[in-house]
């Protein structure tokens, strides 16, 4: 996880305001099918989000509001970015670990997901995570 992969969303807008379409399928676009998509806000001051890995599931967040630190933990890497963008979406590999910090108070996160909720594909211990990430 040498650098940040994100993908970069057109602005679409004029006098009445702006608009981004997500689409699927097409050259910098979400590279997965969505089957989840859901969105983190009202986060209080002070408190962190993630701490997991998921063993197959792949996401794209996007800060449509506000902003929030994100850091990303491939076992080898521990990489640290703001997402404060609603035009960039930060891709986020299965088995990397996220944490989210430093919500702003107006933080609106929204998430992409290739699958549907399932708790057996989370790993929420750190080490291990870095057991399966290292065998």
């Amino acid at each position: 996880m040498s650098q940040l992969k994100w993908i970069d969303f057109q602005s679409l807008g004029d006098d009445r305001g702006s608009l981004v379409a997500v689409e699927i399928g097409m050259e910098k676009a979400v590279p997965f099918d969505i089957k989840r998509v859901y969105y983190i806000f009202h986060t209080a001051e002070g408190v962190s989000r993630g701490f997991h890995a998921h063993k197959v599931l792949k996401q794209v967040a996007i800060c449509v509001a506000g902003k929030c630190r994100m850091v990303l933990d491939d076992g080898e890497e521990r990489v640290e970015t703001w997402l404060d963008s609603p035009t960039k979406g930060l891709l986020i590999e299965d088995m990397v670990w996220r944490e989210m910090h430093d919500f702003s108070e107006d933080c609106v996160l929204l998430v992409l997901a290739s699958e549907h909720y399932d708790e057996s594909d989370y790993i929420r211990d750190y080490e291990e995570f870095i057991r399966r990430v290292t065998a």
